[in-house]
């Protein structure tokens, strides 16, 4: 059987609204238009990123033995992938280097009732119809209601692989049902903090910092919490993720220290928001991460699970 577009969007998880093009793929956004309007304006990087497929998933549960979709790539950011992963393991990659920009992908499963999920890729834009499989489908349940904001790691640049970010890891702990507003060189951004009209999500997450971490001035720090909980509210829970280890400036390392400390006690004043130290979540050996900045497959591993063991841990 093949799905329609509107039993498609059913699938989907990561989308605040969709799109359909004229011929007839779906493209899923996860920032509003106004939010897209805004990053056109103010900084081309970001308004490539903003569309990315970052944290999107197709999640259900079935008993079909294959299933395919077509898809259609318009916007690479680096090597990336579309990933299957069955009962909680990894079970097939296709690399957006190794295929074609527009193409299918065909997948067995195994035998049995299953839960399924497919990765798009984070850092690219991926479009998909015509998805097809030979048994029904029932569409994945879900936790709380997660808006996920941050920058090129929260995205999902470093593992180059879309099912091991550590928001791909940790929500498979989780399970939210999140909306993952991670973008490519992104900070402690006032501007793009808007309303989406429809959208009242339970908790927020933030990972923001260390593309400013060089600013003495914390003012754009200060904005950015008062005009979140002015959006959402002084009683929605939040979560501060201070930012991470990063060696590739070994004498700036100082410099970060200080502003994680700052960022703790600005996002500290704040009776709502819970504080994690991002310092305590990745080791801090280059041998975790793709460049001395963005954590690879073993550092977002190390990552996804220290950050579920502190939220559990702290009640968030």
């Amino acid at each position: 059987m093949v799905l329609t577009n509107e039993e498609l969007k059913d699938l989907y998880f990561g989308a605040y609204e969709f799109k359909e093009t004229d011929d007839g793929y779906i493209q899923a956004f996860q920032y509003s238009k106004k939010q897209i309007d805004y990053f056109e304006k103010v900084f081309d990087f970001w308004y490539e990123r903003c569309t990315a497929s970052s944290a999107k998933t197709l999640e259900f549960t079935t008993e079909a033995k294959e299933i395919s979709f077509d898809y259609k790539i318009i916007w690479k950011g680096s090597p990336d992938s579309f990933e299957l992963v069955v009962d909680g393991l990894v079970t097939a990659i296709t690399y957006v280097k190794d295929i074609m920009d527009v193409g299918t992908i065909t997948w067995e499963l195994p035998e049995g009732k299953k839960n399924v999920i497919i990765y798009l890729p984070a850092d690219a834009t991926a479009l998909i119809r015509n998805f097809t499989t030979d048994s029904p489908v029932e569409r994945a349940k879900k936790n709380e209601k997660v808006l996920w904001l941050g920058d090129s790691i929260t995205q999902g640049y470093g593992p180059l692989r879309s099912s091991c970010t550590y928001v791909s890891v940790a929500n498979r702990l989780l399970n939210y049902e999140i909306v993952n507003q991670g973008i490519g060189g992104y900070i402690y951004d006032k501007g793009s903090l808007m309303k989406m009209e429809g959208y009242d999500p339970d908790k927020i997450i933030v990972a923001l910092g260390t593309n400013q971490y060089g600013d003495e001035d914390m003012t754009a720090v200060e904005e950015y919490y008062e005009t979140l909980t002015g959006i959402y509210g002084h009683e929605i829970p939040i979560l501060c993720i201070s930012p991470i280890w990063r060696g590739d400036s070994v004498e700036g390392i100082p410099t970060l220290m200080a502003f994680c400390k700052k960022v703790k006690e600005i996002a500290g004043r704040y009776e709502n928001v819970k504080i994690i130290d991002g310092m305590k979540l990745v080791p801090h050996l280059s041998e975790y991460f793709l460049d001395n900045l963005h954590p690879n497959c073993l550092g977002c591993e190390i990552y996804a699970g220290n950050l579920v063991r502190e939220i559990r841990r702290i009640g968030f």
